[in-house]
């Protein structure tokens, strides 16, 4: 396997390694959490951005979790820079 290959997983410590090795957090996007929820729309945010809010890890992982959600990620680019490609996609 590449170095630049993706990965996916749902390990929670893996994902939260992850995003704060590349100075990320956990974020929401404004207005679409419902009545009730803690979270919206699941994003990661590198930089400020006024369409996202961020929340708690906890927060992030119970609306992972609920939604089935997987963590495609790439841990380095085909240069061998540090990657931040990531998506979030449905759980096989």
């Amino acid at each position: 396997m590449s170095r630049h290959s993706s990965h996916q997983t749902t390990d929670h410590d893996r994902i939260r390694r992850w995003v704060e090795e590349r100075d990320g957090s956990p974020a929401t996007v404004r207005g679409t959490a419902e009545r009730g929820e803690e979270a919206g729309l699941l994003r990661i945010m590198f930089r400020d951005d006024e369409d996202l809010e961020e929340i708690e890890w906890e927060d992030f992982f119970e609306k992972f979790d609920e939604e089935k959600l997987a963590f495609l990620y790439q841990d380095k680019t085909a240069d061998g820079e540090v990657s931040r490609f990531f998506k979030f996609v449905q759980r096989e």
